[in-house]
């Protein structure tokens, strides 16, 4: 009587284990792209949709209305949004928040290796009742784990639009360098 074994043999594991390790190479880099990206398009929206409930808080109330990087309790003096930001009624005009005026948002700090990063001196945008904001035009730029080609730009004109762009290296390679 022949008794048959069943089972793998070791080479036939061995073979098992390249090609799990091959997928795995192939997929965790993949899967880690994509949740960059997937990332880096809710930090665009994030932005976006503050820009635009602040523009419009602004036209419908009267009031100038700051958006900056910062928390319920303040800006920060920095062009770092990747930590969160926030927008409020300034209703003093003193660019401070002060406990009387209403926080219209309270952005949360950015996912992943994902960094939001403002013009140079553009720590703070102002909206005015007319939609637009104070100062000069402002050039965000979003940059995350992908690398430097994969950054973007978002620039908001005075009037209060919003297109996107392609940042110059320089400016890629700076919102990846940590502040």
């Amino acid at each position: 009587m022949s008794r048959h074994q069943s089972g793998f043999t070791l080479v036939e594991a061995m073979v098992s284990l390249v090609v799990v390790a091959i997928l795995a190479g192939v997929a965790v880099p993949a899967w880690s792209s994509a949740s960059e990206a997937a990332r880096n398009g809710s930090a665009q929206a994030a932005i976006g949709a503050s820009i635009l409930d602040a523009v419009s808080h602004a036209a419908l109330t009267g009031s100038e209305v700051v958006l900056c990087p910062g928390h319920a309790a303040g800006c920060r003096p920095s062009t770092d949004w990747s930590d969160g930001w926030i927008a409020y009624a300034d209703l003093d005009r003193d660019r401070i928040r002060d406990a009387n005026e209403t926080l219209l948002k309270a952005a949360a700090p950015l996912g992943g290796k994902v960094h939001l990063r403002s013009t140079q001196g553009r720590t703070r945008l102002v909206f005015q009742p007319n939609g637009g904001n104070v100062g000069s035009n402002v050039t965000f730029t979003l940059c995350d784990g992908r690398g430097i080609a994969k950054a973007t730009t978002l620039v908001l004109a005075n009037n209060g639009r919003l297109r996107p762009g392609i940042p110059t290296e320089a400016a890629a390679l700076a919102c990846l360098a940590p502040l």
